[in-house]
């Protein structure tokens, strides 16, 4: 079986630097930045305004496709390293990245969004609303090894150590 994805467009931001990029949303509270869609996908932006926020699902383009199945994450305070698929750094070995953002305007084949943790030039695989009667968790929820509060992860900076290009 063989998988393919189509880049839908690309993710334009004011981070043109991996380095001291936040690394999660919520250290990108006040950052906005531009979708822009491939014109051939502008028609699936239709209704799309009537959503407070997206998820983005797009691809790590300037990771080297090296990868460990332990790494010590950004957000961990005891320097352990954990299981890839528990933790959310870009070497994970299909460098695919998600992140929730907010939709400030749809208009055209473009869509200005708020709160975005991602390199400017990323490619976009796709987009999916947040819907909150499907995506909120009820209590209780639980973190695993995640310790770390809001305002921790909201001042945290990729430090270089997933930085391979």
């Amino acid at each position: 079986m063989e998988i393919t994805m189509n880049q839908i467009g690309t993710v334009n931001t004011p981070f043109c630097n991996l380095e001291n990029m936040p690394v999660q949303p919520h250290g990108a509270e006040d950052v906005y930045a531009t979708i822009e869609l491939y014109d051939k996908y502008k028609k699936g932006l239709k209704d799309l305004e009537g959503f407070s926020h997206i998820y983005l699902l797009y691809y790590f383009h300037k990771v080297q496709n090296n990868y460990d199945l332990e790494v010590i994450p950004f957000n961990d305070k005891t320097n352990t390293k954990r299981g890839v698929f528990s933790t959310r750094t870009p070497m994970h070995p299909n460098n695919i990245g998600l992140s929730l953002v907010k939709i400030v305007d749809v208009y055209d084949n473009k869509i200005l969004i708020q709160g975005i943790d991602i390199l400017n030039g990323t490619p976009l695989l796709d987009i999916k609303p947040y819907v909150e009667n499907f995506d909120i968790i009820t209590p209780p929820v639980k973190n695993g090894w995640v310790k770390s509060q809001k305002g921790e992860i909201s001042r945290k900076r990729s430090d270089g150590r997933f930085v391979l290009c």
